[in-house]
């Protein structure tokens, strides 16, 4: 009887092969990654580095009408954003906007997923288009088309749009937000639509033959599963509420309640447009900030809560 040698017998070291593979395949895998670290570099890091340089620079100018000059002015920008009061009524705004309208939105869009995802329900096909067919919709179009509707002299509800003021100040808000609502109701509808397709079949059988119905298998099971593909709409939807402006935009033709300070992206865009630059960049520097903040402080409280 013959045996191997010793050497091949012997597997290699899990240590050795672990240290050869990214020797072995590096050029492959940073020629593969060098497409992407390139853009990124270009169109988000650089573009990040100029803000942030942009809004440390302040305007210098020899007397009254001499020339106008960058210098390095500090955190001078910044002290004039937090001294700004229309910027931050512009972020209280859309913050109560967030409060109220990303609650409603994502749960229409888990009512309508669950409706699809029911073996009770008939035409899911149709359903399913006729739900996502507005987010085909661009925004601007949207806000176009149901401005005219709120309009009193141009909308068919004339009834309605006469004696209640939707343009007003105090509705205006409010009417962005069915706007922005109707738009992406069927996008993030498709999110937790994909996460139910994605359970198991034999969950919800082994809990109809332990006599659960429709309802009780929707609320105690199918739920539960999907919250991370809620959490992921949810954090859209913060991100997305702090970078409006299509909507209240377009919705400045309509209504003189929209003002150019309406919300904070409409700000930076009116002080770019002064031109202000630095101050604009300052601006958007701190929404990026705060951006940041809020959804990351949503996604580690709702991975605390799944954890539990």
């Amino acid at each position: 009887m013959t045996t191997a040698p010793a050497a091949l017998a012997r597997p290699p070291a899990p240590g050795r092969a672990t240290r050869r593979a990214p020797r072995r395949y590096g050029k492959a895998i940073a020629f593969f990654v060098a497409p992407f670290g390139l853009l990124f570099t270009l169109f988000y890091v650089v573009p990040i580095a100029a803000a942030v340089w942009q809004s440390l620079l302040t305007v210098e100018r020899d007397g009254t009408f001499g020339a106008a000059r960058q210098v390095f002015g500090g955190l001078v920008q910044y002290e004039a954003v937090f001294r700004n009061e229309a910027f931050w009524e512009s972020v209280g705004r859309v913050l109560l906007f967030g409060v109220v309208q990303v609650p409603v939105m994502l749960g229409l869009a888990l009512l309508f997923a669950l409706l699809l995802d029911s073996p009770l329900v008939r035409g899911k096909k149709f359903f399913r288009l006729a739900y996502f067919v507005p987010y085909a919709v661009p925004g601007v179009i949207a806000a176009i088309m149901w401005g005219f509707l709120y309009s009193p002299r141009l909308s068919p509800f004339t009834a309605l749009t006469a004696n209640v003021p939707i343009l007003g100040a105090d509705l205006v808000l409010w009417a962005i937000a069915n706007v922005v609502t109707w738009v992406y109701v069927g996008y993030n509808m498709l999110i937790i639509y994909s996460a139910l397709l994605a359970i198991p079949g034999e969950v919800s059988e082994a809990a109809v033959l332990d006599g659960a119905g429709q309802a009780r298998i929707a609320l105690s099971i199918k739920v539960p599963m999907v919250m991370p593909a809620i959490s992921l709409t949810a954090i859209f939807s913060i991100i997305g509420t702090l970078q409006l402006l299509a909507e209240p935009q377009v919705f400045r033709s309509f209504s003189s309640a929209v003002t150019s300070t309406f919300t904070p992206n409409m700000t930076v865009y009116a002080t770019s447009a002064v031109p202000n630059t630095s101050l604009a960049a300052a601006f958007s520097v701190v929404l990026a900030l705060m951006t940041f903040v809020l959804s990351f402080g949503f996604l580690k409280l709702s991975q605390r809560k799944e954890a539990r």
